[in-house]
């Protein structure tokens, strides 16, 4: 299997110690931009349907495409990080999401929805591209003594970007500044870049590494028909018996057969399925998957809970939420530092653990329940969410032999996104299936209702309490089958290394996984 060389961490440390550091800087500064927009524009949706003057399903291909190119692009990155070099390919990503926010920019002056979709597929490209490869650039600069700590550094990122999305995306919105939602990427896109092409050493890509065609053909199929069905049944409300869904699900899972099958077979695959032959990653990657359900899934129903029944702002929403992101990056980076010392499982098993007790209570929330106590579980939540999700990352990677670094991080987010796509497909079905009643017209566009006559006014007010009461029950349903997922994910994490077992960090040495023939490598 043909690979490209890395660079020896190891060596380049000898000679410059901060070299690791200007990574993790560059690292976090770019991929900062990918994470902060997809919660900014989703805060923003609605004004975008009303400046474009589309209905609901046409404004939610904003979304829905993006999430379809990222879900495509993310398998290419590994491929041509190999074949082109990691740092011009990242650096590549970056641009392109920061060019794609820019037409996004200039498409709200143009008012053309059109436009603005096929600039988010250019932002999707781009952080397809960037996201995984930037890990991979983030694991080989450190040791494996402080790979912990440096995945919880930049978990501080992945957990504080979408908590202040909201906030910022509120704002704008309340400013009426559309435009900005998009021109906000600019400067730390820019940011990015000159850090990244600034201090960011390159590996050069080889011309020798194979274009697996069949593979990207089958995998854009794949990924593309489910991620697309997911978003169909999830975020655009049609339901799991709607023909596109349908469809998407059918094609999607016959292309992934097929693409596994002809993946093992060949001998430079676009994804190296072989890596599950490596226990730790295999046991890592599936909680994960489970995981990511529990962890992300529901995390789009608190704010439906708070803005609908509860009355909140999508600003005051997000400062509700906003313990969340702060307690997570508390325990992000000690978390990290825990796992450098015994190992992976004791920190994410206990963060599995308390994501079953916080969202056991979630499952228990009513209409009256007290804002402070939402507030300590989303506290717990947010300490859990830092356990979790970098050190399941680097636990994942911890015996990926470096030169196939670049064909590991695609494959965890590849499954990782369209797990969390289907998650949030299933919850909102759970949520929605449980509602059968709408508001009245007139109390949700505001109106007083005390002008009303008497049997019309109370007529009105009990079907807003069905409603209310058919939406806790949708809610606490959602909750509980999030609760169960959790459960899973403490059970597969139990068999992650750390103490109390014997642990060893790893080297992440050039070596074949079980069953593979050993890599060839490119003078």
């Amino acid at each position: 299997m043909a690979e490209n060389p890395t660079l020896p961490v190891e060596s380049q440390q000898e000679h410059d110690s901060g070299y690791k550091w200007r990574v993790l800087a560059s690292v976090v500064v770019g991929l900062f931009m990918v994470i902060l927009d997809s919660t900014v524009v989703n805060v923003a949706l609605k004004s975008l349907q009303q400046h474009y003057s589309v209905s609901t399903n046409e404004a939610q291909w904003v979304i829905s495409l993006y999430t379809l190119a990222l879900g495509i692009a993310t398998p290419l990155s590994g491929f041509l990080g190999d074949r082109f070099g990691v740092k011009k390919v990242y650096l590549t990503g970056l641009a392109l999401f920061a060019f794609g926010s820019l037409l996004c920019g200039i498409s709200t002056y143009l008012t053309s929805l059109p436009f603005l979709i096929t600039a988010r597929a250019i932002q999707g490209i781009g952080g397809g591209i960037a996201l995984p490869l930037g890990t991979a650039l983030l694991f080989r600069s450190f040791p494996a003594r402080e790979r912990g700590a440096a995945f919880g550094i930049f978990g501080i990122v992945l957990v504080f970007a979408p908590a202040i999305g909201p906030l910022l995306g509120g704002w704008l919105v309340d400013q009426n500044q559309i435009p900005w939602i998009f021109f906000l990427n600019l400067p730390i896109g820019a940011a990015g870049l000159f850090i990244g092409g600034r201090f960011l050493s390159e590996a050069a890509g080889s011309p020798r590494v194979r274009t697996d065609i069949p593979g990207i053909l089958l995998s854009a199929i794949g990924f593309g028909s489910i991620l697309f069905a997911a978003s169909v049944a999830g975020e655009q409300g049609a339901g799991w018996t709607d023909q596109r869904v349908i469809i998407g699900f059918i094609v999607g899972i016959i292309a992934l057969l097929i693409f596994a099958i002809v993946e093992l077979r060949t001998s430079e695959p676009l994804l190296d399925l072989r890596l599950y032959a490596i226990p730790t990653f295999a046991i890592a990657s599936v909680a994960s998957m489970v995981g990511t359900i529990a962890l992300f899934g529901a995390e789009f129903l608190l704010p439906l809970y708070l803005q609908i029944l509860r009355g909140y702002t999508a600003f005051g929403a997000g400062l509700v939420l906003l313990p969340l992101a702060i307690a997570s990056a508390f325990s992000s980076f000690l978390g990290g530092r825990l796992a450098d010392k015994i190992g992976p499982r004791l920190p994410i098993v206990a963060g599995f653990l308390l994501i079953s007790y916080n969202t056991y209570q979630l499952s228990q929330i009513e209409l009256n329940t007290d804002i402070n106590f939402i507030i300590f579980l989303l506290i717990l939540r947010g300490l859990a969410v830092g356990l979790i999700i970098q050190n399941s990352q680097v636990a994942a990677l911890l015996d990926v032999p470096l030169n196939r670094l670049n064909r590991a991080t695609p494959l965890i987010q590849a499954t990782r996104q369209t797990m969390q796509s289907i998650g949030v497909a299933v919850l909102a079905t759970i949520l929605t299936s449980a509602i059968t009643l709408t508001i009245p017209a007139s109390a949700n566009q505001g109106g007083d209702l005390s002008k009303l006559p008497p049997p019309i006014r109370e007529g009105i007010l009990h079907q807003i309490q069905l409603f209310q009461s058919q939406y806790i029950t949708g809610l606490q349903h959602a909750y509980q089958a999030t609760f169960v997922i959790a459960l899973v994910a403490t059970l597969l994490s139990l068999f992650l290394p750390g103490w109390p077992g014997k642990y060893n960090s790893g080297k992440n040495k050039t070596v074949e996984a079980p069953g593979e023939k050993p890599p060839v490598e490119v003078a």
